[in-house]
């Protein structure tokens, strides 16, 4: 069973070689599944990108030491369009073939030794879309602060109250989708930023997609950018935004 797995990043320095590293390293215990990384850089500075690229090809380099049928390439955008953009570029470019499409964020968050958790799930999960949750149960750790984990639960009970999707938590930074599924759907993708993965679950839903959420570790990365007060209102006019233009392409009523 092939995957294929894009990796955002946008001047993420030592983190993402961090990443990669325990990637590889983690990924050679796993051989029941054939994964092909795509490192999509979504328009980094040109000495970022010239170390994004070097940090892939010495990645690639190790997993061909060791023998292990997953790869890793690099991609670059031409300029920084969003997260949403590059991993629709990095679906572009997969192989046809691939029975899962998935992506999960270069920070480090989900710790890498949890992507193949989820991807040694996949060969047997009886869904269609499998997300990564964040939720303090089953033994797992979530490091992030309060100010963080509310803005979290703001956001999920807007995104609920529009779509109606069931879900606990639409953002955490790792997805897998059957490709038989997605495909279709891949056309009608609109989102270039952090809503992307909104869109994509309705549309899966709508599609009659099965789903499940995972719980994962996560130790959340750097300072948050996020205003109190003022940010759960843009989410939600942007929420709001999103179901107008989701009804309109499905010719439903407002």
């Amino acid at each position: 069973m092939s995957i294929t797995t894009v990796i955002p990043t946008y001047n993420e320095g030592d983190r993402l070689s961090a990443f990669l590293s325990d990637w590889a390293a983690a990924g050679r215990a796993h051989s029941g599944v054939t994964v092909t990384a795509i490192v999509v850089d979504d328009g980094s500075a040109a000495e970022m990108a010239q170390a994004h690229e070097a940090t892939v090809a010495r990645v690639a380099r190790e997993l061909a030491a060791t023998g292990t049928p997953h790869r890793i390439e690099y991609t670059r955008a031409d300029r920084n369009r969003g997260k949403g953009a590059a991993i629709r570029l990095g679906w572009s470019r997969s192989a046809a073939d691939a029975t899962w499409l998935t992506f999960i964020d270069a920070d480090g968050a989900i710790p890498a030794r949890e992507y193949w958790r989820v991807a040694a799930m996949l060969p047997i999960v009886e869904a269609d879309v499998v997300c990564a949750c964040r939720i303090k149960m089953a033994g797992r750790v979530i490091d992030r602060s309060l100010f963080r984990h509310v803005q979290g639960r703001l956001f999920a009970t807007f995104a609920e109250e529009c779509f109606h999707l069931g879900f606990y938590d639409t953002q955490t930074g790792m997805k897998a989708f059957r490709g038989s599924m997605l495909r279709p759907v891949l056309p009608s993708l609109r989102e270039d930023r952090w809503l992307l993965d909104v869109e994509l679950l309705v549309l899966m839903h709508r599609a009659g997609a099965r789903s499940v959420e995972v719980p994962i570790d996560c130790r959340m990365r750097g300072g948050s950018s996020l205003v109190f007060g003022l940010d759960p209102l843009r989410m939600a006019l942007q929420l709001v935004k999103l179901r107008s233009r989701l009804q309109k392409q499905a010719g439903e009523r407002p």
